[in-house]
């Protein structure tokens, strides 16, 4: 599936994810853009998900995302996950605690754009537990 996943995407994987610590399992970073807003490509392995975390910012801000290839997840504190697959949008508002990532069995890639504003910083908070990222299909 990587090979797939490589074949599928324009952008370059990248490294493996400087900000591995805030991850469970494997990831890998390209940034593509630090100019007008951060934009990155984002490669998960198969089981790999990123802990739970909250794009504050006093205007503005929060994250989108665009799935480029694979199958995973999302999911806002208090909500159930939602699927994603390619070709999906997400727009995570600001000061909203979320996680994403891969499903077990799929490599999982999305481009990762930070939206501008003020006073912005990112929170990581605990790691999604295995116990609730068990029950995802």
């Amino acid at each position: 599936m990587a090979e797939e996943v490589k074949e599928l995407s324009v952008f370059p994987m990248g490294e493996e994810n400087p900000f591995g610590q805030y991850f469970t399992g494997k990831s890998y970073r390209k940034a593509l853009s630090s100019e007008q807003v951060k934009v990155s490509n984002i490669t998960f392995t198969p089981g790999c998900r990123n802990h739970w975390h909250i794009h504050h910012a006093e205007t503005g801000g929060g994250q989108m995302l665009l799935v480029t290839a694979g199958r995973g997840w999302y999911q806002e504190w208090g909500k159930p996950a939602r699927e994603l697959k390619p070709g999906d949008v997400v727009n995570i508002p600001a000061n909203v605690k979320h996680w994403h990532g891969a499903a077990k069995d799929s490599w999982f890639q999305h481009i990762g754009i930070g939206v501008p504003g003020t006073k912005t910083s990112t929170e990581w908070c605990e790691p999604v537990s295995d116990d609730d990222y068990a029950k995802l299909p």
